[in-house]
């Protein structure tokens, strides 16, 4: 899986790249840039360049690579911060809110079995 998701974003990536490269050939060729033609033209490009690299970056934020500027990170742990940790299962996908109070009552120790 992990290799198809890096084919996937090479390929998003290759045809961004791509938009772009038209886009700039059709800024530099073109002999008056500012006519309706190549204003559509390099418009089409850029968005569809847009379109193609949205993939790749959301995959990174999701990664958690992609560095935000303007966005703060929680450098505490979640018991710390007064939050209790997720109980997941062993696939990794958290628990039902029921089966999570029934594990938090059964960690729970009496007083008689002290």
């Amino acid at each position: 899986m992990k290799n198809e998701l890096l084919l996937l974003n090479l390929l998003c990536i290759l045809a961004a790249a791509g938009f772009i490269g038209i886009a700039a050939v059709n800024a530099i060729l073109s002999g008056e840039f500012l006519t309706t033609d190549n204003l559509f033209v390099t418009l089409v490009c850029l968005v569809m360049a847009l379109m193609f690299v949205v993939n790749p970056l959301l995959y990174l934020k999701a990664e958690g690579r992609l560095p935000l500027p303007f966005m703060k990170r929680v450098s505490q742990p979640t018991e710390l911060a007064g939050l209790t940790p997720p109980l997941l299962d062993a696939k990794g996908r958290p628990v039902p809110p029921d089966v999570r109070a029934l594990v938090t009552r059964m960690g729970q120790v009496r007083s008689e079995d002290v």
